[in-house]
């Protein structure tokens, strides 16, 4: 234990807070992907997923609930584990992107019933994970963005709000606003 609480110890406490955050982060939102797409866990499935964005201005509204599930499955469980964080970080920054705009165009901030706060705090977990780097205890943990920096960052900001801002403004709710 006392290898974990000095600096020169073998382990290091950032790379297992590090661990903690990606694998907490990372879980809970493969889990609302798995929702979106199976509804094993309880959750909407992909029809009530559908309908749901269909409600909110999706449309085709089908096909943006399956890409939202896959890309919530696939981007928590790549976060989660380290795998090419960048992008794992980038899937995620899309998809809360598009949460807080529906989110603030349809409840507000704060809301009973959920507002923006959450999607926001998620996206800013994956930037900052890409920015400081997933940590010794990830898959990545050989590649060059291992040790994050800006040039990881910007990419997870920079495709997550770019894919947001296509699917918002060319397809998605706010079309016609």
């Amino acid at each position: 234990m006392k290898a974990l609480l000095t600096p020169k110890g073998n382990e290091k406490a950032g790379d297992v807070g590090m661990l903690v955050l990606r694998a907490v982060v990372g879980i809970f939102i493969a889990l609302q992907g798995e929702q979106k797409l199976f509804n094993l866990l309880g959750g909407g499935g992909l029809d009530g997923t559908a309908a749901f964005f269909a409600s909110r201005g999706y449309a085709p509204a089908y096909p943006f609930a399956v890409v939202a599930g896959l890309t919530e499955l696939a981007g928590g469980l790549m976060l989660a584990v380290g795998l090419l964080t960048p992008l794992a970080s980038a899937a995620l920054v899309g998809v809360m992107s598009n949460a807080v705009a529906v989110t603030l165009t349809s409840v507000g901030y704060w809301s009973k019933d959920g507002g923006a706060e959450y999607p926001i705090v998620v996206a800013v977990i994956a930037v900052c994970v890409a920015a400081i780097g997933p940590g010794r205890y990830s898959l990545d943990r050989s590649q060059p963005w291992a040790s994050g920096g800006a040039r990881p960052a910007l990419v997870a900001l920079v495709l997550g709000v770019g894919s947001a801002a296509a699917v918002l403004l060319f397809t998605g709710p706010l079309v016609g606003s």
